[in-house]
């Protein structure tokens, strides 16, 4: 059995995936676990939190390595590893929060460890990045195993051999044609990710924020009144794209509206003017990329190209979003 070169007080090396569904960090984590039980002869535990429509919403994915019996099954709150497969979750969630202070934290972008520091506030430890996504377009693979294989540089006691050995178990029955990209994956997320310690203040220390409801018994508005419900103005579905959204170019549309039939969240804004002829006509103007969570099915009806797939590029939805102009109802 392999030594732990850190552990907590309860004996455990504790690992935490943040990402949103569809990107693979519950498949990550378990993969994860799976090494370090077959590879590292280590007792290891997995489990995933997420919401009832995974794809697109936050997941929390969580690993317990340890070196004696694992018997507790609570969610990893103060984790020496962070893992944040999706940038944009920052927006939304402290995905720092509890990370001990020589802890580890790595995360899916183009940055450097500085800018990434700087935006996620991050006080002290190593900060790690890989462009997970980049290599995953490329490889034609999924984001999950280049994290991974950044994850077992930064983890230097974690055996590289024993994931690829499970990469090989878990794709060659089901989908023997993705070994290979997969472990191409891996390899390329090991030697391309770039990583940067900061050193700790005296005495700093990290605390875990639990999450605690705004509103319960006592405290919920008269009748029960939905402050903020899912379908108004506040909506910002920006963290819920994987990395991609339509760049829309509007000297090929011609206004057909097949993309606003197809988009689900209402993301085009269109205005009346006249055509050539004199006539009123609805001219699409752009897209309000506040509520689109990138599922590119106007890209898949668009009749012209006017609508293609672009990777986003940081400012690209503030630099080019159309906001929708609302119209309150007069008393």
């Amino acid at each position: 059995m392999s030594k732990l070169p850190i552990k907590n007080e309860l004996g455990f090396f504790e690992i935490r995936l943040e990402s949103i569904g569809g990107l693979g960090a519950h498949l990550a984590g378990k993969m994860l676990a799976e090494a370090g039980v077959l590879g590292l002869g280590l007792n290891g535990a997995h489990f995933s939190s997420y919401g009832s429509e995974k794809k697109g919403s936050p997941v929390k994915s969580f690993v317990r390595l340890g070196e004696g019996e694992i018997r507790i099954s609570s969610p990893v709150e103060r984790p020496h590893i962070v893992g944040v497969f999706h940038e944009n979750l920052f927006k939304t969630i402290d995905v720092a929060n509890g990370l001990l202070p020589d802890g580890v934290i790595l995360v899916n972008t183009t940055k450097t460890p500085d800018e990434i520091r700087e935006k996620f506030n991050i006080k002290s430890g190593t900060v790690a990045v890989v462009d997970a996504l980049g290599i995953s377009v490329e490889e034609k693979t999924r984001v999950n195993t280049a994290m991974l294989g950044a994850m077992f540089r930064i983890a230097d006691f974690l055996n590289p051999e024993a994931m690829k050995n499970v990469i090989r178990q878990t794709f060659e029955e089901k989908y023997p044609k993705l070994v290979d990209s997969n472990i191409r994956t891996f390899d390329r997320g090991f030697n391309e990710v770039q990583f940067k310690t900061f050193e700790a203040e005296a005495g700093a220390v990290n605390e875990f924020v639990r999450a605690q409801s705004d509103l319960g018994y006592l405290t919920q508005p008269m009748g029960g009144v939905i402050i903020n419900p899912g379908n108004t103005i506040l909506k910002d579905l920006s963290s819920s794209r994987q990395g991609f959204l339509p760049d829309f170019e509007a000297a090929k549309c011609i206004n057909c509206a097949a993309c606003d039939t197809a988009c689900p969240d209402l993301c085009f804004v269109w205005e009346e003017k006249e055509d050539a002829k004199g006539r009123p006509q609805m001219f699409l103007q752009g897209i309000d990329y506040q509520y689109c969570k990138g599922c590119m099915k106007c890209v898949a009806v668009c009749p012209t190209d006017a609508l293609t797939t672009v990777r986003e590029a940081e400012g690209f939805a503030d630099e080019n979003r159309m906001p929708h102009r609302f119209v309150l109802a007069q008393n």
